[in-house]
């Protein structure tokens, strides 16, 4: 039977949530919990989405997604393939990891985001020990919402959400707090009142527009670094860097799959694109040369 068609929006909202298969824990200890975090923050970095809220529980973990122009499909294909490998090896098994393919419900107006991040951060109510403290449960963005944890994987942006409380940031997360309440009290209707009045607390959404053509991409990196080079020529180390900042770029500003990048570029294989894509990522993860590449890219062509 052939499954059903993803609705999506490359400017859209989503809740997504992920499931292990019925007979594993997909996440067995605290370690693979950072770990999926981490993942989630690598990614964040080249495809540059936002999360609003996210829970990550025993055998299942739901995020609040804002794509920012991106594929919701890319961002969790990634993130999950990734997460997969390690599992399968830290725990010496084999086979899928992930019960079928990642759920995801465009959110369609930003009431049913709100109850959605109570959702999200009433999940670890089912846990006894957390059943009247959810805000202390380490791996929910609720304690960061309240001031009371750290937001260590650098992965939440709370202002849009506070910013439809208050514009005192303080006041903000008591209204969070007291609406978190309303919701876990089971009342049949919660009202939201927006205080759309340029909220000191609040981040406006920004979509990215991610149809760039290759060329502009590697133009773009030349004048950047300086240095003129030619990414369909094979076998010249000194373009090796360059070559691997286009396609990290490519990657998330023209929203072309490892496939559509081999096509692009022409005698490459897709092994030898992943292998140069996450050599990009830690140049821009590690290098300072670099660090500002993928801010700059975006202030270019969005003035353009």
């Amino acid at each position: 039977m052939p499954r059903t068609a993803r609705i999506k929006n490359d400017a859209g909202i989503y809740h997504i949530m992920v499931r292990s298969i019925s007979d594993v824990s997909l996440f067995k200890d605290s370690l693979d919990k950072d770990r999926y975090l981490d993942l989630v923050r690598k990614y964040q970095q080249i495809f540059l989405f936002k999360v609003y809220a996210y829970c990550i529980m025993t055998t299942h973990a739901h995020f609040a997604i804002d794509c920012c122009g991106a594929d919701i499909s890319k961002i969790m294909k990634s993130v999950d393939q990734c997460y997969s490998a390690y599992f399968n090896k830290k725990y010496s098994r084999h086979g899928h990891v992930f019960q079928d393919r990642f759920k995801s419900n465009l959110i369609d107006n930003e009431n049913y985001l709100m109850v959605l991040t109570a959702y999200i951060h009433n999940n670890p109510r089912d846990i006894i020990k957390y059943k009247n403290c959810a805000e202390k449960y380490k791996y929910s963005s609720f304690g960061i919402y309240l001031g009371i944890s750290e937001d260590k994987s650098k992965i939440l942006d709370t202002d849009f959400i506070l910013g439809h409380f208050s514009n005192d940031t303080t006041r903000a997360k008591k209204s969070y707090l007291e609406f978190i309440n309303r919701v876990t009290e089971g009342q049949d209707k919660i009202d939201i009142e927006f205080k759309n009045d340029g909220s000191e607390c609040r981040s406006e959404r920004k979509i990215l527009i991610r149809d760039l053509p290759p060329d502009k991409i590697i133009d773009f990196i030349s004048n950047y670094t300086g240095a003129a080079f030619n990414i369909h020529i094979k076998f010249i180390h000194s373009n090796t860097d360059l070559k691997a900042l286009s396609i990290l770029v490519m990657r998330f500003l023209c929203n072309l799959s490892l496939k559509d990048i081999c096509a692009s570029i022409g005698n490459i294989t897709i092994s030898t694109v992943c292998r140069l894509y996450e050599k990009g990522y830690r140049l821009i993860s590690e290098s300072r040369r670099y660090a500002t590449l993928m801010d700059d890219i975006i202030s270019k062509f969005s003035a353009a």
